[in-house]
């Protein structure tokens, strides 16, 4: 069975938790991860991006120069997309990169992403995660206390307001809650800070 250390908001090891094996101990589908990456990236596009054609150009459609005769290279008109300043051949238009999956590959995915934190032994559960006041210093101490180096994701059972704007300073971590975790946002952090009532929310949601 995975297992995962408890620490209190005092930073201190009192023990372990022992995870579902449905959710944090099946077999990481790496095909699934890279799909599901994929995916939130494809969405995350904004597909704004634009470029004028040899229709849109403004050019004359006079011909350059005659022909035959001058030694030059045929030209029908300036805006060809093979002169400088012409369209663009196939240019880029806006449109919509989004996609969706399947619902069974997305929850296979999150289930690879979770097991393959518990498999580092990059979950840290957190009994009570709380603090009194909106403060960075006091959560950055916390952080440093458990152990936490470099990026990190607090998950909290729902949108703790307090504990959002004391770590939305700190650099590399970032916060979410149970319900609303995604495989890339698991895989982009190093370290998994996990209250201990928003763990039993995700067995519960997603075993």
């Amino acid at each position: 069975m995975p297992k995962a250390n408890l620490f209190n908001m005092a930073g201190e090891n009192v023990g372990e938790v022992t995870l579902s094996e449905a959710v944090f101990g099946v077999e990481p589908n790496k095909s699934v991860l890279h799909d599901s990456v994929k995916n939130h990236l494809a969405n995350c596009r904004q597909g704004t991006q634009s470029a004028l054609t040899k229709g849109e150009v403004s050019y004359t459609t006079a011909k350059p120069w005659r022909q035959k005769g001058t030694g030059r290279a045929r030209a029908g008109y300036k805006g060809s997309p093979v002169w400088t300043h012409g369209g663009v051949a196939f240019a880029p238009k806006p449109r919509d990169y989004s996609y969706t999956l399947n619902k069974k590959v997305k929850r296979l995915a999150l289930k690879s992403a979770l097991s393959a934190k518990a498999a580092e032994e990059k979950i840290l559960v957190i009994d009570g995660l709380a603090v009194e006041e909106i403060k960075t210093a006091p959560f950055k101490a916390f952080l440093d206390k458990i152990g936490v180096d470099g990026k990190a994701l607090v998950i909290t059972e729902n949108v703790d307001e307090k504990v959002v704007k004391s770590a939305r300073n700190i650099p590399g971590v970032t916060t979410t809650t149970a319900t609303i975790l995604s495989p890339y946002a698991i895989l982009n952090n190093r370290v998994l800070v996990v209250d201990k009532a928003a763990l039993q929310k995700i067995e519960e949601v997603f075993a």
